[in-house]
């Protein structure tokens, strides 16, 4: 079975040469023209830029289809990308160049400031910006494919919340497993149009569902920085029928002004991950007629695990699904035994989409991925039909009194509160109970509510032990560079300084 991403390129130049295949501002690419580009991108990156199978590659830009055109360029070298999040400080972003040896850097014009402040710590062998373009080198000087399917293809860093970010390892056949996965998932097809609005730098723009969309010979959506008005635009205007977003995203385009006037009779599916949604925000686009459906995934699976199906993205809400096709996952104890139906275990995975490694760590990765298993450090649990609910992350878990508290279903209880924006709860030192339960939370414009409203609320949903302690109410919740609620900082912060009551 051809697994290599470059032939998926090849085999629709030929099937289907005309079709669209990804559009980006006014400029758009049939598959022949994308396939030409990309040969011609791949030649400039062998003979200008000297780089070779094996050579990781540093890639610093926001979402243009330059990025598109260097992943598939990248794959046809057999070299291996190092997508930068623009978010990160230089510090950060040079020890994960200096971490993957990375020799040469593409970056745009527009990060030029930050591409000069990063260059004063690493060095790089050759660089080069998207807007200089690659015209030494036409159609007569295309690379052959030298990739093997097992080759390091992505090194994707995780954000690093407990310690230094590890440089997770994706191969093409990871990517060609992710893909196949969500194309029976989301019954993809040629006709469907993606929307691509998650960062290139971050396995959830590359894998949902950009790649995807391109084996199923679909065409491919890139618009630049996120904006609310102008991605409900392009929905309306080149008929979407496919988008992931996280929370936030959808929470954005919600309460975009020209949200009641735009057309979405084209979309089949919208997906949220990355966060537990809030499930009234669910119901607001299910009772607009938007199928908005959830799933789950991780950088270290390419990404999709879980997708809720077209059956049930109603139905169970709440849930994030059961598994996509070609993966296999169970719930486990800390003796790595399986946990019985309701009981909360954590999630380990097997299949094709399971990354490599972790580069340059063999221990993490001896540690991560035990007898061919990724062992998640997610909790989750199974109902009765099967279907999987994410219980928290295991670190997270917070043991009072010898009873443990998975803050997501805290979380989840506070979210319900109308005047509630975003909450988060950690557990702090307590001379009694060893850990007890807090809430950082911020109250969503125009609103307000007493602490001891919230508790009572809770009070009424949860177990005693289970009421956070105290409410902290802030303007804004800390963040780390992905987007995600950032407790290792909220913990160093508030823990052993809030006074209790």
């Amino acid at each position: 079975m051809e697994k290599s991403i470059t032939y998926w390129i090849r085999k629709r130049a030929y099937i289907t040469p005309n079709r669209v295949a990804l559009i980006g501002g006014d400029r758009e690419f049939t598959y022949q023209e994308l396939l030409q580009e990309i040969n011609r991108v791949a030649a400039f990156l062998h003979h200008k830029l000297l780089l070779h199978k094996g050579d990781r590659i540093a890639i610093l830009s926001q979402n243009r289809i330059e990025y598109f055109i260097t992943y598939f360029a990248t794959a046809q070298l057999g070299l291996v990308a190092v997508p930068l999040n623009i978010r990160l400080s230089t510090a950060e972003l040079a020890y994960q160049i200096e971490d993957s040896g990375a020799k040469a850097i593409l970056f745009e014009r527009e990060l030029e400031p930050l591409f000069n402040q990063l260059n004063q710590l690493v060095s790089f062998e050759s660089t080069h910006t998207f807007e200089d373009g690659y015209t030494l080198f036409q159609m007569e000087n295309p690379i052959s494919d030298s990739s093997s399917p097992n080759d390091p293809y992505i090194i994707c860093y995780t954000s690093g919340t407990t310690g230094k970010p590890k440089g997770a390892v994706l191969t093409q056949e990871n990517m060609f497993w992710n893909a196949l996965n969500n194309q029976y998932a989301l019954d993809l097809t040629s006709s469907d149009n993606c929307l691509v609005i998650l960062p290139l730098f971050h396995i959830g723009g590359i894998g949902l569902f950009a790649f995807p969309t391109f084996l199923s010979g679909g065409t491919v959506i890139v618009p630049g920085k996120f904006d609310p008005k102008q991605v409900l635009k392009i929905i309306d205007d080149l008929q979407v029928t496919v988008m992931m977003g996280v929370p936030t995203i959808f929470n954005a385009l919600l309460n975009e002004e020209t949200f009641h006037q735009t057309d979405f009779t084209s979309v089949r599916v919208f997906c949220s991950g990355g966060a537990p949604c809030p499930v009234e925000l669910i119901q607001e686009y299910h009772e607009k007629g938007i199928p908005l459906y959830q799933g789950f995934g991780m950088t270290e699976t390419s990404p999709t695990v879980f997708m809720l199906s077209k059956e049930d993205y109603k139905r169970k809400v709440g849930s994030i699904g059961k598994p996509v096709m070609f993966c296999d996952i169970d719930l486990v104890d800390d003796n790595g035994k399986s946990v019985k139906q309701g009981e909360v275990g954590e999630l380990v995975i097997r299949g094709g989409n399971i990354f490599k490694e972790y580069w340059g760590l063999p221990e993490k990765t001896a540690e991560a991925i035990i007898n061919g298993w990724f062992y998640t450090g997610d909790l989750a649990y199974k109902d009765k039909e099967g279907y999987i609910y994410i219980a928290g992350r295991k670190k997270d878990m917070i043991i009072s009194g010898g009873e443990n508290i998975y803050p997501l279903e805290v979380e989840q209880v506070i979210g319900e509160i109308k005047e509630i924006n975003e909450v988060a709860v950690i557990g702090i030192h307590d001379e009694k109970w060893g850990e007890v339960p807090i809430a950082i939370a911020s109250i969503r414009e125009g609103q307000s509510i007493l602490e001891e409203h919230i508790q009572n609320y809770c009070s009424s949903k949860l177990a005693k032990y289970k009421v956070p302690k105290r409410i902290i109410f802030l303007d804004e919740l800390p963040k780390n560079a992905t987007g995600k609620l950032d407790k290792k900082l909220m913990q160093q912060q508030y823990n052993k300084k809030v006074e209790l009551k």
